[in-house]
């Protein structure tokens, strides 16, 4: 008893007849793949299947599982209400899940708003799980903007719980790949939509987790996937276990990459300790970063920490180059976690006495005063990776015309002056002036039909260079 096995499935509303008519035929190896999937997951005879799915209840520091006896869901969304379910939940599974979460403080349970409908990141699977007679209960889980170790846990106690209640389960990753294959996709062209989609495929193929936990969260975020954390739930669910896998398809007409892979499980192996192993190659990327630090990023960060751990605000070090105690410029400090942004503040023009007082204040502000995050706590200081950007002295011009997103940031201010809003140059995303100005315009609460005076300016990026 316990986890019978694993697979990954895409969840393209347009791959069910009634709301594809005919368009589906446009992916039919995805399709083929997917009824074998579902055909090999009914004849393994499970009482229990686990959803994991980007489009259930998400939230940014919590994993959520879906509570209650059961839940129904339709496409009416895609116009097709006709399409409906109606599906029991474990909650003997699900009380046991969350209380082994509590355990180990991994936050993941029931707690939350609950979404009382099925989400078609679930449903598409059930269509075809039902089709080929699926009739037992479900687990649903919701993906979080946690780290990848926090899912990789929550994997492994759904190994566990499973084992523990004696329950015939399996798992499926519910996600699709980049959404940015092609120019005229629905959402645009990255080269690291490729790229990310290959490397999905030859973790698949060759059941190499170890590769999929540790995709560089940069190529993630610019292919824009939707799946990713879902495959690290699945991670962890065959920890330590030998698995042999089978890529059956990999497509993406469309512009968004669509994998369907299985995984039968072999012997146990502790070898296979995946999580572990991606856990010490990070900490070691993370020793590596600090050693690439200029003093522009080391001193960001020796605030904020400071900060954090004392209360206390740290006076400027001895020592410094003169260009940070001598210079007065403005300056904007960037917090990323994850590779996501954890934190930005800045000064567009200078208001402390030199460079490195600048530095000093804007991150704290960065990790403590930003609107749109909680303060970052002492746990977390080990995790964080720093940008300064020192900004030259802005300077009016006429138009967009003087504009170049590579090369200048951009101030927008309103005709009376009471707003304004700012973006850097060279950021990714921002392909156009006309985005940039866009960007700045909403991040002032400037409407698009007011009339705006615009700035330029140039920015010394200080980042950690690979």
């Amino acid at each position: 008893m316990g986890l019978l096995g694993a697979c990954v499935v895409p969840h393209p509303p347009l791959i069910i007849p009634e709301i594809g008519r005919g368009e589906e035929r446009g992916i039919s190896a995805t399709i083929a793949a997917y009824k074998k999937a579902a055909q090999w997951a009914v004849e393994k005879q499970p009482d229990l299947i686990v959803i994991t799915s980007p489009h259930a209840k998400m939230y940014a520091d919590y994993l959520q599982v879906s509570a209650g006896a059961g839940a129904k869901g339709s496409f009416a969304a895609f116009g097709h209400p006709e399409v409906s379910f109606s599906v029991a939940y474990d909650e003997e599974f699900v009380a046991g899940l969350s209380v082994l979460a509590d355990e180990i403080q991994l936050p993941a349970g029931t707690l939350g708003k609950q979404d009382g409908s099925l989400d078609h990141g679930t449903m598409i699977p059930l269509y075809f799980l039902q089709e080929v007679g699926y009739r037992g209960r479900i687990v649903r889980i919701g993906l979080a903007g946690i780290s990848q170790e926090n899912h990789y846990a929550l994997g492994v106690l759904l190994t566990q719980v499973a084992e523990r209640l004696g329950r015939r389960m399996v798992l499926v990753a519910s996600g699709d790949l980049s959404h940015k294959l092609k120019a005229d996709g629905p959402y645009g062209f990255d080269p690291a939509g490729p790229v990310f989609d290959e490397r999905m495929g030859r973790c698949f193929r060759e059941g190499d987790f170890l590769k999929l936990l540790t995709t560089p969260a940069e190529m993630a975020d610019r292919a824009a996937e939707c799946g990713l954390r879902s495959f690290w739930i699945m991670a962890g669910a065959l920890d330590r276990r030998q698995v042999k896998s089978q890529l059956l398809s990999l497509e993406g007409p469309f512009g968004v990459g669509y994998a369907v892979a299985i995984f039968n499980l072999l012997q146990h192996d502790e070898s296979r300790n995946l999580g572990e192993q991606a856990a010490k190659l990070h900490q070691q990327e993370m020793v590596q970063l600090r050693e690439k630090e200029d003093v522009y990023l080391s001193l960001a960060r020796y605030s904020l920490e400071h900060f954090v751990r004392t209360g206390q605000r740290a006076a400027v070090p001895e020592n410094l180059p003169a260009e940070l105690t001598r210079q007065r410029a403005g300056a904007f400090v960037s917090i990323k976690k994850d590779g996501q942004l954890r934190g930005c503040i800045g000064t567009i023009l200078p208001v402390r006495d030199n460079l490195a007082q600048e530095i000093l204040a804007n991150a704290v502000s960065a990790g403590t005063g930003d609107p749109r995050f909680s303060p970052v706590t002492e746990a977390e200081l080990g995790e964080l990776v720093y940008d300064v950007d020192v900004l030259s002295a802005p300077e009016p011009i006429a138009g967009m015309e003087m504009l170049d997103v590579k090369r200048y940031g951009v101030i927008v201010e309103s005709a009376d002056g009471s707003r304004r809003g700012l973006l850097l140059p060279d950021l990714a995303g921002v392909d156009t002036v006309e985005q940039q100005v866009d960007i700045a315009r909403k991040k002032g609460n400037i409407a698009s039909g007011e009339q705006i005076k615009l700035w330029r300016f140039t920015v010394t990026r200080h980042v950690v260079k690979d």
